[in-house]
Order: C-alpha cells, then sequence, then structure tokens
C-alpha cells in the first residue's frame, strides 16, 4: 500500500465544515504526506462524539473554521514519516484526540496519561512539527481538530495519538473505543475501582455514563444506580448492568439524600458524566463517609465552581477526577480493544445507528435530537 501512495500528496473526500453551525459539506481534499514523527491513516470508520458538535457549534472556544472534525474512528496506516518505528504500513490503529509522547514527566509516571506534549488542545488547528495543516483545498489551508481529524478517508497524526490495536479486531466496532466509550469505562475501573458486591451511582447515562455503568458491571457492583433527568434513557440503560434509576425531578429532596436513603448512608462509589456543576456535588455528597470514592468525568463550563462542606471530605469521602479514564492511549487502548474481543466488554450495544460517508450530516441530526448513542459513519460508503 505504501509502495504507491508514500510520499505524495493524496486526493481523496473529506466532511468540510466552512462555518459554525452549517451542514458539513464533501469536498475533495490535499492530504499532505507525514513529516517527522507522523502517521498518516487510512480511515475506514468514524462515529460521532458530542464534542465534535460542540465545537461545529462554536461554543466555548475560539472558533476555527474551515475544518475537518471527528476523533473517534478506526483507520490503517498508509504510510509513515522520518523517526516513527513503532508503526508500519497496513498496521490497524485507533487515532487518539490526545496522546502518549513516552518522554515527559506525565508519560514516564504511572500515575498519569497527561502527556505535556499531546495532551488535548482544542484551539490548535496545525500539526505540531511545522505549525501548518497538511490538508488544503486549492492551495487553501483546511485546520485540523484535536489532532486527529477524522472525517476525512486520509488523516496525519502525530504518532503519539495513533494506538496500534490487534488487526484482527473488527474496525467498525472498536473505532468507539478511542474516545467516550473507554473514558466512560476507565473512569470506573482505573479510577473508581468499586469492589465486587458494591454500590455504584452513575450521574448522566449518555454515552460516556453507560460506558462507566459496563465498567461497575465488569467490575462485579451489586447495585448500580442510574441518575438523570430524562426517564426515556432508563429502559437502555437496563443494558449496560444498571438496575435502579433515579430521576431527580421526581423528588423533593436533594438527590444526593435520596441515594443516602435508598443505600443506607451512601453509596460506595459514584460517577459523575454530565458536566452539571449540581450533578458533580450532588455525586461527591451521595457517597458513603469513611471509603466512598467520587470520580467526576464531566466537563463543566469555565466559569463553574465547587463547593462542598468541609466536613463532607473531612468525613474521608474522597473525590477525583479522571482524562480520557486514565488511559495512556497507546500503551493501553490495545489492552481495552482485548477486553472487547475476549468478549469481556460489550461494544455493540453502544452502537444504535450507521449511515454512509455521504450522509454524515444525518449523525449530527440524530445526535442533536438526542437519538440513540454513537452512530458509525462508514467512509467507503
Amino acid at each position: 500500500m505504501s509502495s504507491t501512495t508514500a510520499g505524495q500528496v493524496i486526493r481523496c473526500k473529506a466532511a468540510v465544515a466552512w462555518e459554525a453551525g452549517k451542514p458539513l459539506v464533501i469536498e475533495e481534499v490535499e492530504v499532505a504526506p507525514p513529516q517527522a514523527m507522523e502517521v498518516r491513516l487510512k480511515i475506514l470508520f468514524t462515529s460521532l462524539c458530542h464534542t465534535d458538535v460542540y465545537f461545529w457549534e462554536a461554543k466555548g472556544q475560539t472558533p476555527l473554521f474551515p475544518r475537518i472534525f471527528g476523533h473517534e474512528a478506526g483507520g490503517i496506516v498508509e504510510s509513515v514519516g522520518e523517526g516513527v518505528t513503532d508503526l508500519k504500513p497496513g498496521d490497524h490503529a485507533l487515532p487518539v484526540f490526545t496522546g502518549e509522547c513516552k518522554e515527559c514527566r506525565h508519560c514516564k509516571s504511572e500515575e498519569s496519561n497527561m502527556c505535556d506534549l499531546l495532551r488535548i488542545n482544542t484551539d490548535r488547528g496545525v500539526m505540531l512539527n511545522d505549525g501548518k495543516s497538511r490538508f488544503s483545498i486549492n492551495g487553501q489551508p483546511i485546520y485540523h481538530f484535536v489532532g486527529t481529524s477524522t472525517f476525512s478517508e486520509y488523516t496525519v497524526l502525530h504518532v503519539g495519538s495513533v494506538a496500534k490495536i490487534n488487526p484482527a479486531a473488527p474496525l467498525d466496532k472498536v473505532c468507539v473505543l478511542s474516545c467516550g466509550i473507554s473514558t466512560g469505562l476507565g473512569a470506573t475501573l482505573n479510577v473508581a475501582k468499586p469492589k465486587k458486591g458494591s454500590t455504584v451511582a452513575v450521574f448522566g447515562l449518555g454515552a460516556v455514563g453507560l460506558a462507566a455503568a459496563e465498567g461497575a458491571r465488569i467490575a462485579g457492583a451489586s447495585r448500580i444506580i442510574g441518575v438523570d433527568l430524562n426517564a426515556k434513557r432508563f429502559d437502555e440503560a437496563k443494558k449496560f448492568g444498571v438496575t435502579e434509576f433515579v430521576n431527580p425531578k421526581d423528588h423533593d429532596k436533594p438527590v444526593h439524600e435520596v441515594l443516602a436513603e435508598m443505600t443506607n448512608g451512601g453509596v460506595d462509589r459514584s460517577i459523575e458524566c454530565t458536566g452539571s456543576i449540581n450533578a458533580m456535588i450532588s455525586a461527591f455528597e451521595c457517597v458513603h463517609d469513611g471509603w466512598g470514592v467520587a470520580v467526576l468525568v464531566g466537563v463543566p463550563n469555565k466559569d463553574d465552581a465547587f463547593k462542598t462542606h468541609p466536613m463532607n471530605i473531612l468525613n474521608e469521602r474522597t473525590i477525583k477526577g479522571t482524562f480520557f479514564g486514565n488511559y495512556k492511549p497507546r500503551s493501553d487502548l490495545p489492552s481495552v480493544v482485548e477486553k472487547y474481543m475476549n468478549k469481556e466488554l460489550e461494544v455493540e450495544k453502544f452502537i444504535t445507528h450507521e449511515v454512509s460517508f455521504s450522509e454524515i450530516n444525518k449523525a449530527f441530526e440524530y445526535m442533536l435530537r438526542g437519538e440513540g448513542l454513537r452512530c458509525i459513519i462508514r467512509m467507503d460508503a
């Protein structure tokens, strides 16, 4: 595969966002070859995550257009740049919105996955190597998104943001593991670490929250309580191990008090997956004193402030944060794929829609209407 296209500009189709909130347009783009420490991937399947929609709508950041969005995907290495030794053409890989340079203090620490060089940067629309884009249309640069830009048949990434995986793994399934599913799963398995038989509350039953519930199921939790303002999500959540449901709107007392009454003083672990500051505070205050651990996953608004009485902490409750489920992309994602291959982790139930690349705007419509979880976009159709 590399012998015909390596070192050359590739012309291919990409879904370009020309301006905020307007439908993506399928365009022919030119994709430059990878430079030093870069990889050019052929994307076979991609999926839409809420983060793509958020930045496409230009909420909360410096708008940068025209841009190619997309960051949950699966593909095959087409060619590699100078200095890349652990990937070769033909390798199957997941692109990741964050990275692992393997050289910085964070990468060398067993406790962190927040790479100094490659951690998520939503404002940057160019490659680190030379400050330029690898995408163009008639000489006009098209900006990258979080270092991945998977809404293109070919894309260029820093090698540290490419996780090599088992070639037997079906890319149309495991592509969803490159962002939201791993974030929720890891928040439970790597950070909350519930013991077998414990009680876990999950705030927010979107894809990330259901992945957190799936993690609690895998860990052997005896009770998994889903908390959500949308009662329509409760039936779907049963497939992910959720055993009980609480809708805060159904109660005239704070939800942390409701959960404390249900669980003889509080849950053992809670995972917050909404980004709502009130849900974050409730998730912390609902855990049992002495041993309870709350894990925050959702991203708050920039002006939010977390407020709780210090006695809640002095009474031996723990609050933790997590980024991408504490998974190091290159070192750890291959083992998450193996969980799927070994039938420990079910991925299919997260995939509720599938569209062809030419119908990519349908995926946005599904998400904006709150329909389903993940929509797979087939690049070859």
